[in-house]
């Protein structure tokens, strides 16, 4: 893959296909990782004189403009950051669009309004899509492909508009891929993955493909509970997915026979009802229990304290460890130390570690862990499992063409 210090940028319209897709309250920006992690890409482009487009999705909207999903507020945090006004266009390819990006002078910049507000870039129809890949393509001379979180996506500006262009990677991609050959061709062992979060489905794929390469797996978070209701165990009120559970036993029963290790929760912090995150309301009826003895009508919120002990003890020897997914609910104080536990024990061992993006990416940033102590830490956690899954990217494929 070019990469950008192979184009003639001085001059040209550079159309930077970024991940801006930031957490958003009521307005407000609450992490603003993803914007950091393209800004140098951005940076670089301005510093070698070329007028810069920059454009991406935000949210799920349907295909129409939807003010809960505007990039505005993302325009004025990344000036911030760059340090240099960012022009803000109020569509996509519209007279917004081409009226700012015409005003560019070289060494400017500009962000489109929401990708996701025009049908086009999620269409499953060639056409449709294609036709929207034009109309960006008639606002700019060069592509540069930095999206990360999105390269998992055939979407228009991620899988069409390359083939339009002269294209290259931008540095964040270029560092993600690396990272994730790291993974995946070249691993240190002990080889450790972290998996978290809510569902087993979710991460199917990738446990059924790190079952050849993983030395340890660790599973916590919501997913944990089909695991232990595959072992034979009641797991109350918590998240089930009944549908996965001869999915999970035949992973443990594969684990077993190829030696990988699967390490379950011993005990798991409960609670009578979901708790309200954003008001860090009290907890009710708050207590640990042995995870094969988890009462009826409670629900499993976070890992229990052994189970941090555990966990540690399983990363500490590790010489690579791959993270996905948080332990609990991370977000209330109370089902906080979980996910506290794994960061800590990832920054006190001596492993190459690298942190999947998402929400855990996010728990490392609001329990105050400091970023640059970890390996990575990704900007796009669908992308690094279906990369680890084996999978062709369509957004890398586009880059290499």
């Amino acid at each position: 893959m070019k990469t950008i210090e192979d184009l003639d940028v001085a001059g040209r319209r550079v159309f930077v296909r970024a991940d801006l897709n930031v957490p958003l309250s009521n307005g407000s920006i609450t992490d603003d990782g993803r914007i950091r992690a393209v800004a140098p890409t951005i940076a670089k482009l301005l510093q070698a004189g070329a007028k810069v487009i920059v454009a991406s999705h935000l949210g799920r909207p349907k295909g129409e403009p939807d003010p809960q999903f505007s990039l505005a507020p993302v325009a004025v945090r990344l000036g911030e950051i760059l340090g240099v006004p960012v022009a803000f266009a109020t569509d996509t390819v519209g007279e917004s669009a081409k009226a700012t990006v015409a005003a560019l002078a070289d060494g400017e910049v500009t962000l489109l309004e929401n990708l996701r507000f025009n049908a086009g870039e999620t269409a499953k129809d060639d056409a449709e899509r294609g036709a929207f890949a034009d109309a960006l393509a008639g606002l700019a001379d060069l592509y540069v492909g930095d999206g990360f979180g999105a390269v998992h996506r055939k979407h228009a500006s991620v899988y069409d508009l390359p083939a339009r262009l002269p294209h290259a990677v931008g540095d964040l991609i270029a560092t993600e891929v690396g990272v994730l050959k790291r993974l995946t061709e070249e691993v240190e062992r002990p080889y450790v993955v972290v998996l978290g979060g809510s569902k087993v489905s979710d991460k199917v794929g990738v446990i059924d493909n790190l079952l050849g390469k993983a030395d340890r797996i660790l599973v916590g978070g919501g997913m944990v509970f089909t695991f232990l209701a595959a072992q034979g165990h009641g797991v109350g009120s918590s998240l089930l997915q009944e549908d996965q559970i001869p999915v999970v036993k035949e992973y443990l029963k594969r684990a077993e026979e190829t030696g990988v290790e699967f390490v379950l929760p011993v005990d798991i912090a409960v609670s009578g009802s979901f708790p309200d995150v954003k008001a860090g309301a009290p907890v009710e009826d708050f207590q640990v229990v042995d995870a094969d003895k988890i009462p009826d009508g409670v629900l499993g919120l976070d890992i229990g304290p052994k189970s941090g002990e555990l966990f540690a003890a399983k990363l500490a020897d590790a010489r690579t460890v791959f993270w996905n997914g948080p332990a609990g609910v991370f977000e209330h104080p109370a089902f906080a130390p979980g996910t506290r536990a794994i960061a800590q024990a990832l920054l006190d061992s001596d492993a190459f570690t690298v942190v999947g993006g998402g929400d855990s990416a996010a728990a490392v940033r609001i329990l105050g862990f400091d970023e640059t102590k970890f390996g990575h830490i990704s900007t796009g956690g669908g992308a690094s499992l279906e990369y680890l899954e084996g999978k062709t990217l369509p957004g890398l494929a586009a880059l290499e063409g």
